[in-house]
């Protein structure tokens, strides 16, 4: 049975750097691609973010470009997601997703295991 596991959200101030952890379980890890997605409150879930599975090729919403980075453990089956300068519109919860293939992707579609989310907050 596939698992994931988000860790590390919380409540912060704005300027501040966060990691996000996903742990899987269940399945081959290194086998698929990986990617982390957001939803705030009343917005749809967006893409935020991907990692093929070796960790090679990376692929970034262009909103988040240059302040967030992904990667990945595969001895460890974890995903990372680095937040660096977190602002008040960062207020999200965050979604771990395997992706059904090893390449990247963007839509959530393409997904077919979920997380059950990691609440982040950023204060002004």
């Amino acid at each position: 049975q596939v698992q994931l596991v988000e860790s590390g959200g919380g409540l912060v101030q704005a300027g501040v750097s966060l990691r996000l952890s996903c742990a899987a379980s269940g399945h081959d890890f290194s086998n698929y691609g990986m990617g982390w997605f957001r939803q705030a409150p009343g917005k749809e879930r967006e893409f935020v973010a991907a990692i093929n599975w070796s960790g090679a090729v990376t692929n970034y919403a262009d909103s988040m470009k240059g302040r967030f980075v992904i990667s990945r453990d595969n001895a460890k089956n974890t995903v990372y997601l680095q937040l660096n300068s977190l602002k008040p519109s960062d207020t999200a919860v965050y979604y771990c997703a395997r992706r059904r293939t090893s390449g990247i992707g963007s839509t959530e579609y393409e997904y077919g295991y979920w997380g059950q989310g990691t609440q982040v907050t950023v204060s002004s």
